[in-house]
Protein backbone atom coordinates (compact mmCIF):
# COMPACT_ATOMS: atom_id res chain seq x y z
CA UNK A 1 0.00 0.00 0.00
CA UNK A 2 1.71 3.49 -0.92
CA UNK A 3 1.95 5.62 2.22
CA UNK A 4 -0.20 9.36 1.41
CA UNK A 5 1.79 12.65 2.04
CA UNK A 6 0.20 15.76 3.15
CA UNK A 7 2.94 17.71 1.68
CA UNK A 8 1.69 18.38 -1.80
CA UNK A 9 5.22 19.49 -2.87
CA UNK A 10 5.99 16.19 -2.41
CA UNK A 11 3.34 14.77 -4.01
CA UNK A 12 3.74 16.83 -7.18
CA UNK A 13 7.62 15.68 -7.08
CA UNK A 14 7.06 12.44 -6.94
CA UNK A 15 4.65 12.60 -9.68
CA UNK A 16 6.91 14.11 -11.70
CA UNK A 17 9.88 11.83 -10.88
CA UNK A 18 7.65 8.36 -11.60
CA UNK A 19 6.22 10.16 -14.84
CA UNK A 20 10.09 10.08 -15.87
CA UNK A 21 11.17 6.92 -15.31
CA UNK A 22 7.82 5.34 -16.61
CA UNK A 23 8.68 6.90 -19.96
CA UNK A 24 12.63 6.78 -19.55
CA UNK A 25 13.78 4.08 -17.24
CA UNK A 26 12.23 0.94 -15.53
CA UNK A 27 9.96 0.31 -12.55
CA UNK A 28 13.11 -0.18 -10.15
CA UNK A 29 14.60 3.46 -10.94
CA UNK A 30 11.22 4.72 -10.36
CA UNK A 31 11.21 2.90 -6.33
CA UNK A 32 14.71 4.24 -5.95
CA UNK A 33 13.52 7.79 -6.80
CA UNK A 34 10.47 7.48 -4.66
CA UNK A 35 12.86 6.10 -1.38
CA UNK A 36 15.35 9.11 -2.27
CA UNK A 37 12.06 11.60 -2.11
CA UNK A 38 10.92 9.82 1.38
CA UNK A 39 14.23 10.30 2.88
CA UNK A 40 14.66 14.07 1.75
CA UNK A 41 10.90 14.60 3.13
CA UNK A 42 11.94 12.84 6.54
CA UNK A 43 14.92 15.79 6.56
CA UNK A 44 14.17 18.73 9.58
CA UNK A 45 15.19 21.35 6.42
CA UNK A 46 13.40 19.50 3.11
CA UNK A 47 15.05 20.80 0.49
CA UNK A 48 11.63 20.14 -2.43
CA UNK A 49 9.78 22.56 0.21
CA UNK A 50 11.06 25.62 -1.75
CA UNK A 51 12.29 25.79 -5.23
CA UNK A 52 11.78 24.42 -8.83
CA UNK A 53 10.49 21.14 -8.40
CA UNK A 54 11.78 20.40 -12.33
CA UNK A 55 14.93 21.50 -11.01
CA UNK A 56 14.66 18.91 -7.80
CA UNK A 57 13.06 15.69 -10.03
CA UNK A 58 16.10 16.61 -12.29
CA UNK A 59 18.29 15.79 -8.98
CA UNK A 60 16.63 13.16 -7.78
CA UNK A 61 16.86 11.28 -10.99
CA UNK A 62 20.48 12.31 -11.89
CA UNK A 63 21.57 11.14 -8.03
CA UNK A 64 19.90 7.92 -8.43
CA UNK A 65 21.58 7.76 -12.23
CA UNK A 66 24.92 8.19 -10.50
CA UNK A 67 24.76 5.81 -7.85
CA UNK A 68 24.06 3.48 -10.66
CA UNK A 69 26.12 4.13 -13.67
CA UNK A 70 23.03 5.61 -15.46
CA UNK A 71 24.63 7.62 -18.30
CA UNK A 72 27.67 4.95 -18.54
CA UNK A 73 26.80 3.44 -22.33
CA UNK A 74 28.43 0.14 -20.80
CA UNK A 75 25.17 -0.05 -18.09
CA UNK A 76 21.82 -0.67 -18.57
CA UNK A 77 19.67 1.26 -18.47
CA UNK A 78 21.85 3.89 -20.16
CA UNK A 79 20.37 7.65 -20.56
CA UNK A 80 22.72 10.53 -20.79
CA UNK A 81 22.27 13.35 -18.06
CA UNK A 82 21.15 15.71 -21.36
CA UNK A 83 18.02 13.64 -21.42
CA UNK A 84 17.26 14.22 -18.01
CA UNK A 85 17.75 18.17 -18.44
CA UNK A 86 16.04 17.65 -21.43
CA UNK A 87 12.76 16.09 -20.41
CA UNK A 88 12.70 18.86 -17.21
CA UNK A 89 13.86 22.01 -19.21
CA UNK A 90 17.08 21.94 -16.32
CA UNK A 91 20.69 23.06 -16.60
CA UNK A 92 23.08 20.54 -16.12
CA UNK A 93 24.91 22.76 -13.32
CA UNK A 94 22.06 23.45 -11.12
CA UNK A 95 20.99 19.93 -11.43
CA UNK A 96 24.60 18.30 -10.71
CA UNK A 97 24.64 21.44 -7.52
CA UNK A 98 21.25 20.08 -6.16
CA UNK A 99 22.47 16.50 -6.84
CA UNK A 100 25.46 17.26 -4.49
CA UNK A 101 23.32 18.58 -2.09
CA UNK A 102 20.91 15.64 -1.58
CA UNK A 103 24.09 12.87 -1.93
CA UNK A 104 25.38 15.26 1.26
CA UNK A 105 22.27 15.29 3.19
CA UNK A 106 21.38 11.83 3.20
CA UNK A 107 25.44 10.89 3.31
CA UNK A 108 24.79 9.17 -0.55
CA UNK A 109 27.94 7.44 -1.46
CA UNK A 110 28.45 8.24 -5.79
CA UNK A 111 28.69 4.84 -6.59
CA UNK A 112 27.85 1.41 -5.08
CA UNK A 113 25.57 2.82 -2.21
CA UNK A 114 23.52 0.12 -1.12
CA UNK A 115 20.44 1.98 -0.37
CA UNK A 116 19.97 3.44 -3.63
CA UNK A 117 21.34 0.70 -6.18
CA UNK A 118 19.52 -1.78 -8.60
CA UNK A 119 20.05 -4.97 -7.38
CA UNK A 120 21.95 -5.81 -10.53
CA UNK A 121 24.33 -2.97 -9.53
CA UNK A 122 24.43 -4.53 -5.97
CA UNK A 123 25.44 -7.94 -7.59
CA UNK A 124 28.38 -6.69 -9.87
CA UNK A 125 29.57 -4.48 -6.44
CA UNK A 126 33.24 -5.73 -6.31
CA UNK A 127 33.07 -4.45 -2.54
CA UNK A 128 30.55 -7.07 -1.54
CA UNK A 129 33.24 -10.07 -1.99
CA UNK A 130 35.67 -8.44 0.24
CA UNK A 131 35.00 -7.89 4.24
CA UNK A 132 37.43 -5.64 7.13
CA UNK A 133 39.85 -7.64 9.31
CA UNK A 134 41.81 -5.91 11.29
CA UNK A 135 41.44 -2.88 9.04
CA UNK A 136 42.77 -4.37 6.15
CA UNK A 137 40.49 -5.81 2.76
CA UNK A 138 40.38 -9.84 2.48
CA UNK A 139 37.97 -11.91 0.64
CA UNK A 140 34.81 -13.19 2.32
CA UNK A 141 35.73 -16.52 0.81
CA UNK A 142 39.14 -16.88 3.20
CA UNK A 143 37.15 -16.15 5.92
CA UNK A 144 35.72 -19.64 8.15
CA UNK A 145 32.24 -20.36 6.58
CA UNK A 146 30.64 -19.01 10.19
CA UNK A 147 32.01 -15.63 9.49
CA UNK A 148 31.23 -15.79 6.03
CA UNK A 149 27.89 -16.76 7.62
CA UNK A 150 28.02 -13.57 9.55
CA UNK A 151 28.73 -11.11 6.49
CA UNK A 152 25.93 -12.54 4.43
CA UNK A 153 23.12 -12.19 6.99
CA UNK A 154 24.45 -8.53 7.88
CA UNK A 155 24.18 -7.65 4.34
CA UNK A 156 21.16 -9.05 3.58
CA UNK A 157 20.33 -6.39 6.04
CA UNK A 158 21.97 -4.06 4.36
CA UNK A 159 24.59 -3.79 7.16
CA UNK A 160 28.20 -4.12 6.75
CA UNK A 161 30.29 -6.10 8.91
CA UNK A 162 34.38 -5.99 10.06
CA UNK A 163 36.22 -7.96 12.07
CA UNK A 164 38.83 -7.78 14.60
CA UNK A 165 41.42 -10.67 15.27
CA UNK A 166 43.81 -8.70 17.81
CA UNK A 167 43.45 -6.82 21.25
Amino acid sequence: MKKVSDNPKKEELAALVSAFCKEKLNDEYEQLCLKLIDHLEEEADSPFRRGNLNIWAAAVVYTIGQVNFLSDKSFEPYLPNSAINEYFGTKPGTVSAKANLIREMLDIDYHFDPEYSTAKMQEQNPFNKLVLVDGMLYPVEMLPEEYQEIVREARSQGRDVSFTTRK
